[in-house]
């Protein structure tokens, strides 16, 4: 059997996940919510893009109708 090799600092990761995911039992939105207040209240400045993403597709147009189904 190959011995399992394991990293401390990605343990120490997965150990903070655990211990927050616990603190909010599990619900990802009390999580979400409570680091943007953190964030909030570091007045730290957070980066933003110049300007917005522009779209890499064109939007969907939708389908023609074929006229069939009209009176």
């Amino acid at each position: 059997m190959i011995p399992k090799v394991t990293d401390s600092v990605i343990e120490e990761i997965h150990q903070a996940r655990v211990e927050i995911s616990d603190r909010f039992g599990g619900n990802i939105t009390a999580i979400a919510e409570d680091a943007a207040r953190r964030q909030a209240a570091s007045n730290r400045p957070i980066w933003g893009p110049q300007k917005p993403n522009n779209r890499l597709q064109p939007a969907p147009v939708p389908p023609r109708s074929t006229g069939a189904d009209e009176p």
